[in-house]
């Protein structure tokens, strides 16, 4: 079985960023599930903004499509912004709604039978409102998101200092952290055995 976490931080220096160090967190309790798990930082790539799979010369988007469909659980990782999930992952939103009109070889929709949870940082509130926000979209493409596939991260109201300052709160984004992968391979796990079928 196959994981991708997409990682959908602004950051692009080679420290990892908060959200991907919550988002390894996921990543190595997949692992210890004999799961794969490949990472992409959408922030090194050129993505321009479009609702088609392909915009042809200079997109890399296509590349990271294929990724996507090789995977059977999606994490999608995002910092909270202003309350909201970041520009690079409402980007990458905006290119996965391509999806809702692919079909696989049974013409069923592409994301059907396969799974995606959210990972979130931020040093303020808004976390349960980005889950939302990201959940809801990936369901609308298709994606089973179980019952808690979440796991997040904030300080509490008002500024303060990031995940990877301070040791407030790791031990319930940790536990989360492990239900969330946890969720996700059983879901995954279920799907493979008793696929969604394709409607006659």
């Amino acid at each position: 079985m196959r994981a991708l976490i997409l990682n959908c931080s602004l950051k692009k220096s080679p420290e990892p960023s908060n959200t991907q160090r919550l988002a390894d967190l996921v990543g190595t309790e997949l692992g210890r599930l004999s799961v794969d798990v490949r990472t992409i930082r959408l922030a090194d790539h050129d993505i321009p903004p479009g609702v088609r799979t392909d915009l042809g010369d200079g997109d890399e988007w296509p590349r990271i499509h294929r990724e996507i469909l090789d995977s059977e659980i999606l994490v999608f990782a995002s910092p909270t912004w202003l309350g909201h999930p970041s520009s690079v992952a409402q980007r990458a939103l905006e290119r996965m709604d391509a999806m809702l009109s692919e079909t696989d070889g049974e013409g069923r929709p592409v994301a059907y039978n396969r799974v995606a949870g959210v990972v979130v940082t931020g040093n303020e509130d808004g976390a349960h409102h980005v889950i939302s926000e990201i959940s809801g979209a990936l369901g609308d493409i298709g994606y089973t998101v179980p019952g808690q596939a979440w796991t997040y991260w904030n300080m509490g109201p008002g500024p303060g200092p990031d995940y990877s300052e301070t040791e407030h709160g790791h031990d319930f984004s940790a536990k989360t952290g492990k239900s969330m992968a946890h969720n996700l391979f059983s879901v995954a796990s279920a799907l493979r055995k008793v696929p969604i079928p394709a409607q006659s």
